[in-house]
């Protein structure tokens, strides 16, 4: 097993399925203890524990709102008070609910920023004097190809990831001379359970203008994270690492 993230604390939210998952185990693999959020698949985030423990990994998961943050502090609090540190914050947590403007309620856009934007500045702050103490500190933020192009029907959540860049820039000057990095990733079309639902002719549409002609896949968006949280990045921060097969191009 290589071991470049050998005891770092690491925090993951939403991190049972889909690329979540991905870091988790990729960051597991490379010696780190990791933590994750979930907000409801309790079955799935017991079975993601179990089986990193039975590889030999320091494993916790946290069922919590992202959008709440109270549950932010507690879950970081937890980490720092029982492992020592807290090295990495992934801000993975998103959901959609997709249409048009003219029938999107205010409950959808309140409920997608929330979960996607709010949840990054939760975890962020919960981290934010931890990582000044230890002056040191990576936080990776998702953000999306739609966030920096625009999507018809998404205006909720191409508001939330845009929002994702700006605060991300921002807090990477802030932090910068502590020795914390922040930065983003910004994926194009993945397979995951989030786009499973789209129909064979809106994939292929989808695809058709994506260059390199397929879909990312959940490993391909955790080797950015990783690249981003090394040590090797370490003078990378207020950087959007676009992971979309030249989409955005």
């Amino acid at each position: 097993m290589s071991e470049s993230f050998k005891d770092k604390n690491v925090f993951v939210t939403g991190g049972t399925r889909g690329i979540g998952r991905a870091i988790v185990m990729r960051f597991a693999a490379k010696g780190a203890n990791v933590a994750f959020s979930y907000r409801s698949s309790t079955e799935e985030a017991e079975s993601l524990v179990a089986e990193l423990k039975s590889q030999g990994v320091t494993a916790r998961a946290f069922q919590a709102d992202a959008a709440d943050f109270s549950a932010a502090e507690a879950a970081v609090g937890e980490i720092v008070s029982e492992w020592g540190s807290m090295d990495i914050i992934v801000n993975n947590a998103g959901v959609t609910r997709d249409n048009l403007m003219l029938r999107m309620s205010e409950d959808d856009f309140d409920f997608v920023v929330g979960t996607n934007l709010k949840s990054v500045f939760n975890y962020s702050k919960a981290a934010y004097r931890q990582m000044m103490r230890q002056r040191y500190g990576r936080i990776v933020n998702l953000s999306s190809v739609v966030g920096v192009m625009g999507n018809a029907g998404q205006t909720n959540y191409a508001a939330s990831k845009a929002g994702i860049i700006g605060f991300s820039k921002s807090l990477a000057k802030e932090l910068g001379a502590r020795g914390v990095t922040v930065n983003v990733v910004a994926p194009g079309y993945v397979e995951t359970d989030m786009t499973s639902s789209l129909s064979d002719a809106a994939r292929e549409a989808m695809l058709g203008s994506v260059p390199v002609k397929r879909a990312a896949t959940p490993d391909d968006i955790a080797s950015a994270v990783l690249f981003l949280a090394s040590d090797e990045a370490s003078y990378i921060t207020g950087h959007v690492l676009h992971v979309d097969g030249g989409l955005a191009m």
